[in-house]
């Protein structure tokens, strides 16, 4: 349940308590060993509660998921094909500030069912790159899937690799990959 700050202080707190706790112990654990139980021991409610609003840990998951999705989705919005190095700086520069929670659920393989979703809400949340509109729609979409593929490749193996490559640096390498890859439709 994303909320809209219109609901009961009790309300709030409780879906506060329930995705606090959940960032924690994915922080802590494999997603797979993560229980209800558990995560209802830890938030202090009770299982009916948790299934009041969420049938399972994955729709918990992805509702967390989905509300980064908006976060991002909310800054890139204007974003053009002509803006290609803001968009991937807003990348980087999103996924580290967003931390450690957000890089497991963005790289780990246990993800990967609940990461396509949120990649899917990303890319249909907004119409991007109308450049691209004139193209056929094929062509668009393969366009698109190099991209995005491409950038989430790159940031998960800059984070496989421990970050080793200063970010400024890899926001720089990045772009140059990608703007060199699009530079045939930045007309």
């Amino acid at each position: 349940m994303i909320l809209t700050g219109k609901e009961d202080l009790r309300v709030q707190k409780t879906m506060e308590a329930i995705q606090s706790n959940f960032h924690d112990l994915i922080l802590e654990k494999d997603y797979e060993a993560i229980t209800v139980k558990e995560l209802c021991e830890r938030a202090r409610i009770n299982k009916k509660t948790f299934y009041t609003y969420y049938e399972t840990l994955d729709d918990l998951l992805l509702e967390m998921q989905i509300m980064i999705s908006s976060e991002y989705s909310e800054i890139i919005k204007d974003y053009t094909l002509k803006d290609l190095d803001k968009y991937i700086r807003a990348f980087f520069e999103f996924s580290e500030a967003k931390g450690e929670f957000y890089e497991k659920i963005t790289c780990g393989g246990s993800y990967s069912h609940i990461r396509e979703q949120m990649i899917r809400k990303v890319n249909n949340n907004r119409d991007y790159y109308p450049e691209l509109q004139k193209l056929p729609k094929d062509t668009q979409v393969i366009v698109r899937t190099f991209l995005a593929e491409s950038l989430l490749s790159i940031y998960r193996k800059w984070i496989e690799g421990g970050k080793c490559v200063p970010l400024e640096e890899i926001i720089a390498l990045t772009t140059e990959l990608l703007t060199n890859g699009v530079k045939k439709y930045m007309n």
